[in-house]
C-alpha cells in the first residue's frame, strides 16, 4: 500500500469515527467487535444465527442492559457503583415478598422493588455526597448491605417463589413475538440517551465527569446531581430486579452476583469512560450486546461457566485499557 493510500484509509477511518461518535454516539471499534464475535460464534456454532437463539440473547442481554444504563450515568459523572448486582438481588426479593409474603395487590411487586432500588441508590448519593467517603467505599459497603437484607428479608434467606401472573409477565410475556424484558429494556434505553445526549441533566452530568472543579465554577449544583446520579442508578438496579424477578418467577437474593461487573464492562466497552466526562448509551447497549454474544457463544460451545468468567474479566481489563488509551489521545489532541 502506498504512502497516499495509506493516508487516506486513516483519514477515512478518522470520518468514520468522526461520525459514529459524533452523530449515533456509538465507538466505531464496539460496532467492529460485536460483528466480528458474531461472525465468528457463527462459524462455530450453526445454531447460533437461529431466531430463538437471537432471541434468547437479547432477552438476556435486558438484565445486563438495564444494570448497563445506570452504571453508564454514573461513570460519565467520574463516579462508580459497585452495588448494582446485589440492588438488583434486593430489590427483586423487596416485591416478592411484598405480594407472596404480605399477600399485597400484584402492582405492588413493581413498586415494592422500583422503591427498593431507588432507596438504596438514594442511600449511596446521600453518602458520597455528604460524608466525603469514595464512591468505591459506599458502593461496596452497600453490595454487602443490600445482599444482606435480602438474604434477612427472604425465609430462611431462600428464593420466593408464586409471583402473580401480570408479573411474571413482565419477564415471560411476548408481545408481537418480542419478549417484554426486550422491550422494557428499548424503551429504558431511548428515554436514558435523550436524557444524556439532549437535555441540560445529561449536558450537567458530562462536564461533572470531564472537571469538578469547573463544574462548580459555572453553577452546577454538584451535591444535588450526583445523588440524583445514584438514585437513578439505583432505579435502574430495582428495574433489573424486577425484570429478572419476573423472569425466574421468584425473589432471589442470590440474583445478580458479579453483574455489576458485567454492566460496568458493557458500559466501557461502548465508550463510556472509566474517568468521567465521556458517556453513550446507544454504546453501552452495543457494549450488552458484546457480552450477550460472548457468552451465549461460550455457552453454545459448551465451554464451562468459570471460564466465562475468566472471559469476562479480560474483557473488563482490556476494555478499561483501551479505554486509557483513547483518553490518552485525547488529552494529547
Amino acid at each position: 500500500m502506498t504512502r497516499e493510500a495509506t493516508a487516506n484509509a486513516a483519514t477515512t477511518w478518522r470520518r468514520l469515527q468522526f461520525f459514529f461518535d459524533t452523530r449515533l454516539h456509538v465507538r466505531l471499534e464496539s460496532i467492529i467487535v460485536l460483528l466480528a464475535l458474531c461472525v465468528a460464534m457463527s462459524v462455530l456454532s450453526p445454531f447460533f444465527l437461529s431466531v430463538s437463539n437471537i432471541l434468547n440473547i437479547l432477552l438476556a442481554t435486558s438484565t445486563i442492559g438495564v444494570l448497563a444504563i445506570g452504571a453508564t450515568l454514573i461513570l460519565s459523572s467520574n463516579g462508580l457503583d459497585l452495588s448494582l448486582g446485589s440492588v438488583l438481588g434486593f430489590s427483586g426479593v423487596v416485591g416478592a415478598y411484598l405480594v407472596v409474603v404480605l399477600g399485597m395487590p400484584w402492582p405492588f411487586a413493581i413498586i415494592g422493588a422500583l422503591a427498593a432500588g431507588t432507596l438504596a441508590g438514594a442511600v449511596n448519593g446521600f453518602l458520597v455526597t455528604h460524608t466525603r467517603i469514595p464512591a468505591f467505599i459506599v458502593t461496596l459497603g452497600m453490595l454487602g448491605i443490600a445482599r444482606g437484607f435480602a438474604l434477612i428479608i427472604a425465609p430462611n434467606g431462600g428464593a420466593i417463589y408464586g409471583l402473580p401472573a401480570p408479573v411474571v409477565f413482565l419477564g415471560q410475556g411476548r408481545p408481537f413475538g418480542i419478549p417484554a424484558p426486550v422491550i422494557i429494556l428499548l424503551l429504558t434505553a431511548i428515554v436514558a440517551h435523550y436524557l444524556l445526549a439532549y437535555t441540560r441533566f445529561g449536558r450537567h452530568t458530562l462536564a461533572l465527569g470531564d472537571n469538578e472543579a469547573a463544574a462548580r465554577a459555572t453553577g452546577i449544583p454538584v451535591e444535588r446531581l450526583r445523588w440524583k446520579l445514584y438514585a437513578i442508578s439505583g432505579f435502574m438496579a430495582g428495574l433489573a430486579g424486577l425484570i429478572f424477578m419476573a423472569r425466574v418467577n421468584a425473589g432471589d437474593p442470590t440474583a445478580g452476583l458479579n453483574y455489576e461487573l458485567t454492566a460496568i464492562t458493557a458500559a466501557i466497552i461502548g465508550g463510556t469512560s472509566l474517568f468521567g466526562g465521556k458517556g453513550s448509551i446507544l454504546g453501552t447497549m452495543v457494549g450488552a450486546l458484546i457480552m450477550g454474544v460472548l457468552q451465549n457463544g461460550l455457552n453454545l460451545l459448551a465451554v464451562p461457566s468459570f471460564w466465562q468468567q475468566v472471559a469476562i474479566g479480560v474483557v473488563l481489563i482490556l476494555a478499561v485499557y483501551i479505554d486509557q488509551l483513547q483518553t490518552g489521545k485525547e488529552k494529547k489532541a
